[in-house]
């Protein structure tokens, strides 16, 4: 059974900081690509972060560049997200999402591997 579980979510103050983790397992987790979208009330499904099955390859969406830092552990078939100075306008539910091949896309349909969701509150 493939699963995606994600946690670390909740609610934290404008500025404060936030560690995502997406645990995997059912399937080859070093021939997946990797990737972090969120979804906000009445808003379309946006990507975070994207990485390669190489784990070099990385990918921001702009307006959390600098910010937030997208990593993976092998040994522990898990991905993270650490997010800092978050804003009120990134609360959202967090997705961990998986793409079987050695490139990451910026498009929701590549992905056939989801999880539940983990949600985000940035208060202000």
């Amino acid at each position: 059974e493939v699963q995606l579980v994600e946690s670390g979510g909740g609610l934290v103050q404008v500025g404060g900081s936030l560690r995502l983790s997406c645990a995997a397992s059912g399937f080859t987790f070093d021939d997946y690509a990797m990737g972090w979208f969120r979804q906000a009330p009445g808003k379309r499904r946006e990507g975070v972060s994207f990485i390669s099955t190489s784990r070099d390859d990385i990918y921001y969406e702009p307006s959390v560049k600098g910010r937030f830092t997208i990593s993976s552990d092998s040994a522990k078939h898990t991905v993270y997200l650490q997010m800092n100075s978050l804003k009120p306008e990134e609360t959202a539910v967090y997705y961990c999402a998986a793409r079987r091949g050695i490139y990451w896309f910026n498009e929701p349909d590549e992905y056939g591997y989801w999880g539940q969701g983990t949600q985000v509150t940035v208060s202000s």
